[in-house]
């Protein structure tokens, strides 16, 4: 019962944190040691992440329906390969791929290195410092029917240094869109439909590996947390759609420091372990 208690918790965590640009899994690796509960594992966090990203396919279906039919449909009809949502298609497909590919090829270094609380600490710092350059000097001059290949690929390339924790995949595709003067909300748009293959993807590719000892949860927790992360999610995707309509991102950008800095801090006095 204890651990569906904490797993409800951390689904929630992970709800509340995965589309906002300050990190779900720094927040799943963090807090669970402020309170005792030790790291749940490389697994679960990918995992219960597919709850969150189950609520952008149903938030976005509209979306997501149109970019896929008309991208099929692009295969065999030349006439439509010009069509926004035909680009999009390919966009998202190939701004996958660095993500995709160094996530396999750096697995081990994923699960064991990158999750040590310096790194998150100073990731969170320094990532956060970087989304406040973007928003604040960046141009908000291009929307989502403006995207080249080129911003494609740089975005994808930003959101694979997500892999490491604390960057935060949305922050990290948010400041290269910002860079390349998207406004927001195209910016925050093109974020949540480009993480959804890289994330499914790694949840289920990591499925085999509840069940192991290196995870803290069985499948029980894992299943709870999931649909909470889930229930959580789809109501954090509407509230920041509506917040970057009009506002920036500098309580994030605070948030971030303010988390990163605590986080070395209590590293530095003995409170927390690598």
């Amino acid at each position: 019962m204890w651990d569906l208690l904490k797993a409800v918790a951390l689904g929630t965590l992970q709800g509340l944190t995965e589309f906002l640009p300050i990190s779900s899994s720094a927040h799943l690796r963090i807090f669970p040691e402020l309170f005792g509960w030790g790291d749940p594992g490389a697994a679960f966090t990918a995992v219960i992440q597919i709850g969150t990203e189950l609520a952008v396919l149903i938030y976005f279906r509209k979306d997501i329906w149109r970019i896929g039919s008309t991208w099929t449909r692009s295969l065999f009809r030349p006439e439509l390969r010009g069509h926004l949502d035909s680009r999009m298609g390919w966009f998202i497909i190939i701004g996958s791929l660095p993500i995709v590919v160094l996530g396999i090829l750096l697995k081990d270094v994923i699960e064991e290195d990158f999750r040590n609380l310096w790194i998150i600490g100073t990731t969170l710092v320094v990532m956060g410092v970087v989304l406040g350059i973007a928003d604040r000097f960046s141009s908000d001059d291009r929307t989502i029917k403006q995207m080249t290949l080129r911003h494609a690929v740089l975005m994808g390339a930003a959101q694979a240094c997500a892999l490491i924790p604390g960057v935060s995949r949305s922050g990290a595709t948010i400041s290269m869109g910002r860079f390349l003067g998207y406004e927001r909300e195209a910016a925050t748009r093109y974020a949540f439909l480009l993480a959804i293959p890289a994330v499914v993807g790694a949840g289920l590719f990591e499925l085999k590996e509840i069940p192991h000892g290196e995870n803290a949860y069985g499948w029980g927790p894992t299943l709870v947390a999931t649909i909470v992360s889930f229930l959580v999610g789809y109501a954090a995707i509407a509230w920041l759609l509506r917040y970057v309509s009009t506002r920036s991102y500098t309580p994030f950008v605070i948030y971030r420091v303010v988390l990163g800095g605590m986080t070395l801090v209590l590293l530095a006095t003995g409170v927390l372990t690598p």
